[in-house]
């Protein structure tokens, strides 16, 4: 019950929790077929709680809906009969979806003067929300361009190894030994590494400095 009242207080600690486990998930989940349709599930899930997320945000909550609803009948339509045009038309509005959410996310936290809780949560959620978005982005990519990432030829990255070069890209640490080879792919990880920063610049230093503008404002014994 307790946990339960945390996560209405705290929505986004839900969405950051589950998409943590995801990152060490889905490895073990795109090795066999079963493992495959888990992931489908699993990312129906991450999809529920962000529009449950987004839904704490100012944002129209049906534009959010509209976004969502096409990606879950495709992704039921692709887990009964696979067929790569509609895997990557779900890809293609995942990746809408997801940067939908860290923008309204975005909004939710830059409208309150005060930092409370879930705020902290947001920004964490937010981080993670643009890394899927733009992993998307490179399934999407690399399905129009076979070859976009990496310098084997025509092999395709699997779901992990984009996300982990999304990840690397937008919290510019660089440690990634996959790399866009093909121009679209280049623009869209410039794009990704032009967010990164302006998200920890606007989005990250904004919240350190409303905290310590708070603990200031604290009456001191």
């Amino acid at each position: 019950m307790k946990l339960l009242a945390f996560l209405r207080r705290n929505p986004s600690a839900g969405l950051l929790c589950v998409q943590l486990l995801g990152v060490i998930l889905y490895p073990m989940m795109e090795s066999s077929p079963r493992g495959r349709a888990l992931f489908g599930m699993f990312g129906l899930l991450v999809l529920g709680l962000a529009l449950w997320v987004v839904r704490r945000g100012p944002w129209l909550t049906w534009v959010g809906v509209t976004f969502a609803l096409p990606v879950v009948v495709l992704s039921l339509m692709t887990a009964v009969t696979p067929n790569a045009g509609l895997s990557l038309a779900a890809a293609a509005l995942e990746s809408v979806f997801y940067l939908y959410a860290a923008g309204s996310l975005i909004a939710y936290m830059l409208q309150d003067p005060h930092v409370v809780a879930d705020d902290l949560f947001a920004a964490g959620a937010t981080f993670t929300l643009l890394a899927w978005g733009f992993a998307y982005a490179f399934v999407v990519c690399q399905g129009l361009q076979p070859g976009s990432f990496g310098y084997t030829g025509l092999e395709l990255r699997s779901w992990t190894e984009l996300l982990y070069v999304s990840v690397a890209v937008l919290s510019s640490v660089g440690l990634s030994d996959i790399v866009p080879v093909l121009p679209v792919a280049r623009s869209i990880v410039m794009l990704e590494s032009i967010a990164g920063i302006m998200y920890i610049a606007l989005v990250v230093s904004r919240l350190i400095s409303l905290t310590a503008n708070a603990r200031r404002e604290l009456p001191r014994s």
